[in-house]
């Protein structure tokens, strides 16, 4: 492989390839060889870049999380001002990415199911994932509360969390099912029946 002055390449590439890995097989099934050979890269280059497998997987986490906090945003800025509407043009969004992926599902969910009992990095690095997005999607629901559209008798942040808990199993059922109507199902019966004033 030709070297490269860019210090960032090796760890970008590597971070690319983990990261279609652990969508696509999961954690568990995906060993460090089979990274670097997407990668391109010498086995022993993870090793002048993370100091394991573990840790790689916690970088991961953070990069994803960062990609979707840039998500929302762009998906917030094209949204309608009223707060339902925006939820329901960003989660409408999130669907249209999911059906046109070749591996549909939730980085977070994917680890979250499997490895928060192996490794507490990761588990520490996912809850702050999750409370983030839900002190996100929170704001809206607050907003929408404010205007009177939202039932007032739970909190934001309560009706946020049921929210993201709804969203990630419809996510798992929609993998089983390979179809993305229990994002759709899911999606309507939030915001049209449970979330409604």
């Amino acid at each position: 492989m030709p070297r490269t002055a860019d210090k960032t390449d090796i760890p970008r590439r590597l971070a690319t390839a983990g990261y279609e890995l652990f969508k696509q097989n999961g954690y568990n099934a995906t060993g460090i060889q089979q990274i670097t050979e997407r990668a391109g890269v010498p086995k022993g280059s993870f090793y002048n870049h993370f100091d394991s497998k573990e840790a790689f997987a916690h970088q991961i986490i953070r990069d994803y999380a960062a990609w979707m906090e840039r998500q929302w945003a762009l998906c917030l800025a094209d949204a309608p001002a009223d707060p339902l509407d925006a939820i329901r043009h960003v989660f409408g969004k999130f669907i249209a990415h999911h059906e046109q992926s070749s591996c549909p599902g939730c980085l977070v969910g994917n680890f979250a199911a499997e490895m928060t009992e192996s490794s507490p990095l990761c588990r520490d690095e996912l809850s702050r994932v999750m409370r983030m997005w839900q002190v996100n999607l929170a704001g809206l629901i607050q907003r929408a509360q404010d205007a009177g559209r939202v039932r007032r008798d739970l909190d934001a942040l309560t009706l946020s969390a049921f929210f993201w808990d709804t969203w990630e199993g419809a996510l798992l059922r929609m993998k089983v099912e390979h179809d993305s109507r229990p994002l759709q199902d899911a999606l309507a019966l939030l915001l049209d029946k449970f979330l409604r004033a």
